[in-house]
């Protein structure tokens, strides 16, 4: 039985040198108060603790599992392969053709093993993060005010910003 404030989503890198790339997943997380656990495995070059990772997450609470990898990008293909949990898989911009390499590895899985696969960059880390919130919000009530709220903030800064360039073109003109 996972204890009450065992992490709710698990965020896996293929390297260490990927965190910086995808600081923002867990910053989306942190913004909605949801527990993380944050490790480096690689999907080449320790499969076996992958394997165990993927399959003993659910019994440790983790509820969404959250992989980065670049380039061959094979740890959230290899992680949805060894559980029932969503995946989400963020592709890490690497120096082949900006990352489409990652990308690619990452959308493109075979059909029955689905990864849910978000853009290149920060602004597809924070969306990676926040789709687990989603995903999680389903079964937390919190989470869905929590969101909501979020949403309606989202649109007070898209209206404001409206306002003040109506306000300039008329200054213009």
């Amino acid at each position: 039985m996972p204890e009450a404030n065992s992490p709710q989503v698990g965020i896996v890198m293929g390297s260490d040198s990927d965190w910086p790339k995808i600081r923002s997943v867990a910053t989306a997380l942190e913004e909605f108060d949801v527990a993380t656990e944050i490790q480096v495995m690689s999907a080449h070059r320790t499969p076996e603790i992958v394997r165990q990772y993927a399959t003993m997450a659910a019994a440790r609470g983790v509820k969404v599992i959250i992989a980065a990898a670049g380039g061959a990008a094979h740890l959230a293909g290899v992680c949805a392969s060894h559980t029932t949990l969503p995946v989400i898989g963020i592709p890490v911009a690497t120096e082949v053709a900006g990352g489409l390499d990652s990308l690619l590895s990452t959308v493109q899985m075979p059909g029955d093993v689905p990864v849910a696969t978000v853009g290149l960059g920060s602004g597809g880390a924070r969306n990676a993060g926040l789709l687990a919130v989603q995903i999680l919000a389903l079964a937390d009530q919190g989470l869905q005010e929590k969101l909501a709220v979020y949403k309606n903030r989202l649109a007070d800064k898209v209206n404001a910003k409206n306002e003040a360039l109506q306000k300039a073109i008329a200054g213009e003109g």
